[in-house]
């Protein structure tokens, strides 16, 4: 993601490798926390997502679980969040990009890409995971 990577080689090959499997380790944590949800609608709708279970009707049951006023509340979440843990505390008011241009808002990452990443992929991801979980549960 360039929103939230400079371009070029540190040389941390073995800090990244381990940062790269606690990320991925808690991406995959979180998304698949998605069948514990899954689990709590199938309970508050059951005939509704009984009816779709037995159809294989994956759409059905995709649009079922969505609730986008939700997943925009949790979106802007997230953009809190990540303006809130993300700053540069060593450069309140502001740091020099790589560039060499002064960041006024004093953030280490953007949470603008932040909230874009979870957008685009932490939430659909989980919505599959929940999908796939249903289809199987009345097996």
């Amino acid at each position: 993601m360039p929103e939230i990577t400079t371009n070029g080689d540190d040389r941390n090959y073995g800090s990244a490798a381990i940062y790269n499997v606690m990320i991925l380790q808690s991406l995959s944590r979180r998304i698949h926390y998605g069948k514990y949800v899954a689990e709590a609608k199938y309970r508050q709708y059951t005939a509704e997502y009984e009816k779709l279970i037995k159809d294989r009707d994956s759409d059905g049951i995709m649009e079922l679980l969505t609730d986008r006023a939700v997943e925009l509340k949790v979106i802007e979440r997230v953009k809190l969040k990540a303006a809130t843990f993300g700053r540069d505390l060593t450069d309140v008011a502001g740091s020099n990009s790589d560039d060499g241009k002064k960041n006024d808002e004093g953030f280490r990452i953007s949470p603008d890409a932040v909230a874009q990443l979870y957008d685009q992929w932490v939430m659909p991801l989980t919505k599959e995971v929940e999908v796939e979980y249903l289809l199987k549960r009345m097996e």
